[in-house]
């Protein structure tokens, strides 16, 4: 068992380190799939489950590289209503066709997020002011163009939200384009894994036994399998969301950006020493700006894939999100200091949340006591990982920290080096 704790959360091999957390994701899953009688995991569920809260994920995955740099933006829900209210005013009024509606909202977006980060970055003024009067200007705004109305969006605009992948070949019983994705998925997870175990014999390091690599495969390609099953044998003309798709896509770009280029470690390296990592020659205020700005253009895309999904913008639109992207991103590892935090782990606390919320629905639980205890399941979600990290167990923040602790050491140390250690920018190993 110490063997498989440390292969598992303790190794070098960063994506075995979300395992914890997926474990508590199965765990919240397979009770409500109990309590709901099954309903939890039927497809239709998932569909719709995958279909209703990808936007709040996408929201995590900029919301993650905004606290790791130390700071945190209060205006996605606002912004992503105004950008959502521009696409269809412009597809309204204009007969602008759908496909140059998103990009104009994405540039909205950049525009929105190049003025937040300004003020952050080059003024000095904190995120949290910053984000605060953007969160009731860009509300304000959405009201004023659209005359607290609601807007309908054309059928095209709709696919990114509403759609799925289409039915193609022969008949098999199930959508052949959700089979060969899973497919995909799986040949992905193998690869990785094997080129991890080759990497590590190329350098002369440790390779884990050959029992751990298998379970690190072998988890994943279960819950892939079935949930590629699930997805691709629902109710005819449905599958897999468009949406999915698009938060897929992105997960592996945003990861591989803050694993393996030197943009990401920056943003770490700011969040966790920002006046060592400036001293390191890491630009502090592009860093600064360019979070911002990536938070708003993710936060205009979820807009646009939520008015896309609802088939019309309105005045409510992103109320709350901006609570549900900071507590997907807590729940999944980030340390509110800074500096610590990954995307898998944010959209794993995403997907806790999405399940605990949806399975409390199908329970029939009022939206009151929802709240409640979502609130709750953050707090004691947080305190039971920093209180197992103050006693020395095994720690969900710990363990996803390690990734950057390039400086640390394998032994004990003394407290004057736990100092200097400290004191070490990320970027200086």
């Amino acid at each position: 068992m110490k063997e498989l704790q440390k292969s598992l959360f303790g190794g070098n091999t960063s994506n075995a380190r979300q395992f914890g957390m997926i474990f508590t994701l199965v765990a919240i899953v397979l009770l409500f799939e109990i309590l709901t009688g099954g309903l939890t995991l039927n497809p239709g569920n998932l569909i719709s489950l995958v279909s209703q809260y990808s936007y709040i994920l996408l929201l995590a995955i900029g919301m993650l590289m905004v606290i790791v740099a130390g700071h945190i933006d209060l205006s996605v829900g606002s912004v992503a209503a105004f950008v959502g209210i521009v696409v269809a005013q412009v597809m309204q009024d204009y007969a602008v066709p759908w496909f140059l509606a998103v990009l104009i909202g994405l540039a909205v977006g950049a525009v929105i997020g190049a003025w937040q980060g300004f003020w952050v970055a080059y003024v000095g003024v904190p995120a949290f002011i910053v984000t605060l009067a953007g969160m009731m200007l860009f509300r304000g705004g959405n009201q004023f163009i659209g005359n607290a109305n609601t807007i309908p969006v054309p059928e095209g605009f709709r696919v990114i939200g509403s759609g799925f992948l289409p039915e193609v070949g022969p008949d098999t019983g199930y959508n052949n384009l959700t089979l060969l994705l899973g497919l995909v998925v799986c040949v992905a997870v193998v690869v990785r894994e094997w080129r991890g175990r080759r990497t590590r014999r190329e350098m002369g390091a440790d390779a884990a036994p050959m029992w751990i690599s298998v379970i690190r495969v072998a988890v994943p390609l279960a819950v892939i399998v079935f949930a590629t099953l699930q997805f691709a044998g629902g109710r005819v003309g449905t599958s897999f969301p468009v949406s999915g798709i698009i938060l897929g896509v992105l997960v592996v770009i945003y990861s591989f950006i803050t694993r393996n280029t030197a943009g990401g470690r920056h943003i770490y390296a700011v969040g966790g020493n920002a006046r060592a990592a400036e001293l390191s020659g890491v630009k502090l205020k592009r860093v600064n700006f360019m979070v911002m700005m990536n938070m708003s253009v993710l936060a205009a895309l979820a807009g646009m894939i939520f008015v896309a999904r609802s088939a019309a913008s309105g005045p409510q639109d992103g109320i709350g999100w901006e609570l549900d992207a900071i507590a997907a991103v807590f729940i999944g590892g980030a340390a509110v200091s800074g500096g610590l935090g990954t995307i898998s782990g944010s959209i794993v606390g995403g997907l806790v949340m999405a399940v605990l919320n949806n399975g409390l629905q199908l329970l029939g639980v009022g939206s009151d006591r929802v709240q409640i205890i979502k609130g709750l399941v953050l707090l004691l979600a947080v305190a039971f990982d920093v209180y197992n990290k103050k006693q020395g167990r095994f720690s969900v923040i710990d363990s996803l920290m390690r990734p950057f602790r390039r400086d640390t050491p394998t032994g004990p140390a003394s407290s004057s080096e736990a100092g200097q250690e400290r004191g070490k920018s990320p970027v200086a190993g």
